[in-house]
């Protein structure tokens, strides 16, 4: 049987009208984690909320926005209620939050927070174990997952910025247990043999970048 294709706006349109069909994603109330929160000018709220394994984006318009009687923040645990649907020019599902309550400051956060307190104390910040990052590196080693959209991103973006940069990745693990460890080897393998003038190291939720001691 053939099968004749269709568009990438007629994919997320169908997916994006199966969704709203749904009627439990019409109403859900999901708790998390806020991080990446911006207030955008024209008062509509746009962030990510997220747990220990994975996140979400959402969108607050400004109508709703209005009624929030607290300032959210990164690192801010809240329940949301709203909407599940696709932004379909983007083809990403995210929600359409309608009411926002504040549940605590995050266990992420304050996790976070207390383990660079205890680097912090032990001088791993201090400006004397800092590398100046060089302007242009012939060498980028990137660890990260080899799978997936960020290793193609850091090849395009790398490689229009210098076209004579070699780009060389080292799979590890981004999320789950064990996977600090893994990319801690990761980062000794780079930096023994010499790999890379410097790292890009791809994490779930964030990016650290790293001059190596070369």
């Amino acid at each position: 049987m053939k099968i004749d294709p269709i568009s990438v706006t007629e994919l997320n349109k169908y997916v994006k009208n199966r969704i709203d069909q749904d009627e439990y994603l019409n109403n859900v109330l999901v708790k998390g984690e806020i991080s990446n929160f911006k207030h955008h000018y024209t008062g509509h709220l746009y962030f990510t909320l997220k747990d220990e394994n994975s996140l979400i984006k959402c969108v607050m318009f400004k109508t709703y926005a209005e009624t929030i009687n607290f300032e959210p923040k990164d690192g801010m645990k809240v329940i949301v209620f709203g909407t599940v649907s696709v932004f379909e020019r983007d083809g990403v599902y995210q929600i359409y939050c309608k009411a926002i309550n504040e549940d605590g400051l995050g266990d992420l956060y304050l996790a976070y927070n207390k383990l660079k307190e205890k680097l912090e104390k032990e001088g791993l910040f201090d400006e004397s174990h800092k590398k100046k990052i060089p302007f242009m590196p012939e060498t980028i080693g990137v660890l990260t997952s080899n799978t997936g959209a960020v290793i193609r991103d850091i090849i395009n973006v790398s490689t229009r910025r210098n076209p004579n940069v070699h780009i060389r990745l080292l799979p590890v693990p981004v999320q789950g247990p064990g996977a600090a460890v893994e990319i801690a080897k990761a980062i000794k393998i780079m930096n023994d043999k010499k790999l890379a003038d410097v790292l890009i190291i791809r994490q779930r939720w964030r990016f650290f970048r790293r001059s190596m001691a070369i």
